[in-house]
């Protein structure tokens, strides 16, 4: 009887446990009902021209060192309304930026020396919050990937030298056409002049010419 005992009880148990699994069906509405909230990313009136993965160095001036700015991936956007394109890279876990600042034509990007998966280039980035001049150091996993972010990066300084040619060539052309039109108007106002002094003139003429006439009809009388 004592042997019997024990299994009854842990029959017991069992049963009492399958009754704490059961549904109940019962409904519990959530203490916070939470909203969806829209998050902007700034990058929404842009293009992605290349988007890559890869890992960020800049190079410390004091420390005369290479430090780590993170890994993650590199993107070179084009604004669908001004034309211009930046360079921006996130970090893959945290999404904090570790570069951001526009590719202008003064900017040459090189391969790094004893690396051919690397290459460098100078900008003032603007990742931190203020304009501060950086050098970068950028390495990707195949050297196919290098290769095509230097090409892009390079047909981008290319395209906006270009860009900035066609505006410049633009403001000469208004520049001058401004230019012709202030210069017709001061030869306007000569000739207005040239107009308004032969007037006087034939005023002048005119004045004589009647007084003769009543000195004629005073010597006759």
């Amino acid at each position: 009887m004592s042997s019997a005992e024990p299994k009854h009880e842990h029959r017991e148990e069992e049963e009492a446990a399958g009754a704490d699994d059961e549904d109940t069906g019962a409904h519990v509405a959530p203490i916070v009902r939470l909203e969806e909230v829209a998050v902007t990313t700034g990058e929404e009136n842009e293009d992605a021209i290349l988007d890559l993965k890869a890992k960020l160095y800049r190079f410390d001036k004091e420390g005369n060192q290479w430090k780590e700015r993170g890994a993650g991936t590199v993107k070179l956007l084009k604004h669908k309304e001004t034309g211009k394109v930046r360079l921006v890279m996130r970090q893959s876990k945290t999404l904090k930026i570790c570069a951001n600042h526009l590719v202008i034509p003064t900017m040459t990007v090189q391969e790094h020396a004893g690396n051919e998966k690397s290459c460098v280039w100078h900008a003032a980035d603007f990742a931190d919050g203020e304009l501060k001049d950086e050098f970068f150091c950028i390495r990707f996993a195949s050297l196919e990937n290098c290769k095509t972010f230097m090409e892009t990066f390079q047909e981008v300084t290319e395209s906006q030298t270009k860009k900035e040619e066609n505006v410049d060539a633009s403001n000469a052309a208004g520049l001058l056409e401004k230019l012709s039109v202030e210069d017709k108007k001061p030869e306007e106002k000569s000739e207005e002049k040239t107009e308004e002094k032969v007037k006087e003139d034939d005023v002048k003429e005119e004045k004589p010419s009647d007084n003769a006439e009543k000195k004629e009809e005073a010597a006759s009388a």
